[in-house]
Parts: structure tokens; sequence; C-alpha cells
């Protein structure tokens, strides 16, 4: 996408507003819960926040993807959990309460980490420097306006008026999937002469990163003593990204509106894997 009133104003505050509303549901408490799920949490980070890069990278040499595509599925791959990621743990009979504090350490962490795996991926598959480089503190400060800033204006709301933060909370939910919703059909409107191709190229590459990092996430919990509950939750932390930011990194900081692609794609086949998750959650847990 050039630069536009889209790209550079009205993304970044859908998703401030988004992640402002992520915030009205999130307490100090939440940050708090490190000490109580240690092992957890961990594995959770790890899963998020160093697996789904690597898998998402060798996901791309396996199925042969190339230059802007690559570095799409890359940035997405950098992104934390979304508000999403709650909502549907809390549908899928999962953890919510360690939900809500891997996204909310994810997403403070990732604002430091998603210029480096950017750039990372630039030089890699796009050597001969067509696309700027992002630059490091610039990126930090645009992502945490956009992303960390908003989220504890939120908590501060909470906190401060309670009863406030609780009658916001339902239409910011709303005003969220509205958003998302926007910014996709945007996107997809920006690239309609080759979005069939895109799909093409992208598309199973964000399907197999989808479902190999839910499964990673729950097996890797299981495999190192968790329950259930909290398995479940770090597969749908590690699995269900939040693809407005990824959008909003390719087309606000890179301009590239190639890059937006895969999070646009990754955005709408997650939800099916979600309504399977939620279903097969639901049948555990009254089983």
């Amino acid at each position: 996408m050039e630069a536009s009133i889209l790209t550079q104003l009205f993304l970044p505050l859908a998703l401030a507003i988004i992640m402002f509303g992520m915030g009205l549901s999130l307490t100090p408490g939440d940050f708090k819960r490190i000490l109580i799920y240690p092992k957890a949490v961990a594995i959770g980070l790890i899963n998020q926040l160093i697996l789904l890069p690597l898998v998402a990278f060798g996901l791309i040499l396996l199925f042969g993807l190339e230059r802007e595509a690559a570095v799409g599925v890359m940035i997405l791959s950098a992104c934390p959990g979304g508000a999403t990621s709650n909502l549907i743990t809390h549908l899928a009979k999962g953890d919510s309460a360690l939900s809500i504090t891997l996204t909310g350490f994810s997403s403070m962490i990732t604002v430091l980490t998603i210029p480096f795996v950017v750039n990372f991926s630039l030089n890699y598959f796009m050597p001969g420097g067509e696309v700027q480089q992002l630059n490091i503190v610039g990126t930090v400060i645009s992502v945490l306006f956009i992303t960390v800033i908003p989220v504890v204006l939120g908590m501060i709301i909470l906190k401060q008026a309670p009863g406030l933060a609780a009658r916001l909370d339902k239409p910011f939910r709303k005003i969220s999937v509205i958003f998302f919703v926007v910014i996709v059909l945007a996107a997809i409107f920006k690239e309609r002469e080759h979005i069939v191709q895109y799909f093409l190229e992208a598309g199973p590459v964000t399907l197999a990163l989808n479902v190999c990092t839910l499964a990673v996430g729950y097996f890797s919990g299981k495999l190192l003593g968790l329950g259930r509950k909290q398995s479940t939750t770090i597969s749908i932390e590690s699995g269900i990204q939040n693809a407005t930011l990824g959008i909003t990194v390719a087309a606000t900081l890179l301009v590239n509106p190639a890059m937006t692609i895969p999070s646009v794609i990754y955005g709408l086949l997650m939800f099916g894997t979600a309504g399977l998750i939620i279903a097969w959650g639901n049948k555990k847990e009254y089983a």
C-alpha cells in the first residue's frame, strides 16, 4: 500500500483502539501470574517468541516461498497473540487467566523483537535492498505507541474506573471486530488484481503455519507436564496471531502491500481452525 490516510492514520489508529480494548481486561495481577504459573508462562513465551518464527522460517523454505510473501509470513510470525486468542481460549474451555497473561507479556516483548525479525527477513529474502530496513529505535517507538501504550491506558481505566471499563469493554470488542474486517477488506481490495495468485502462493504456508504452531503449542505443554487446559491455552496463544499488527507493520512501516497478504490470509484461516479447537475443547470438557 502506498502511503495514504489508510496506512498512515487509519491502520495505526485502528490497531491502537483494538489494543486499548484489550487493556480494559488486563490488570497488574495478570503480569504477576508468572510467579503462579512459571513453567506454563515460560513454555508459552518460548513457543510464541522463538519456536513460532523458527517454524515459519522452516515452512517458507519447505514451500519455496520467496521475496515479499516470505517476508510477510515472517512479519506475521513475529507478532504476538491478540485479544482474539483470549476469547477463543475462553470458548475452548482453556485457562483464560494464563491466556491473558501470555498475551500481555508477548505484546510487551514483541515490541523489541519485531524489528529484528523483520530486518533479518528482509536481508535473507530480499538481499537486493529493494525495501528499506526498519529503523530499530523508530520501529520500537512506533509499535510502542500503537500497542503497549493503548494497553496501559486501558489498564489504567480498569483500575481507576472499573465501572467505566466494564461499560466500554463490550463496545470495544465489537469495534475491534469491525476494524479487523475493514482492514482485511481494504487490503484485499488494494491487491484485488493479484489476490488469487497471492492466496495460492501464501495460503498453503499460512495454513501449515497455523496448524503446526497449534500442534507444537499443545504437545509441548503436554510433554512438559501441563494439563489439558493450560496446553490448550498455549496452543491457541501460539497459533492465533495478531494479524492486524502484521498488516500494520507491512502496510504502515514498510509500505509494502504484498507483505500484508500473508497476515490477511492467516487472519481468515485461523478462525476456521479456532472453531475446531473450540468444538474439541468443549467435547473434552463435558466428556
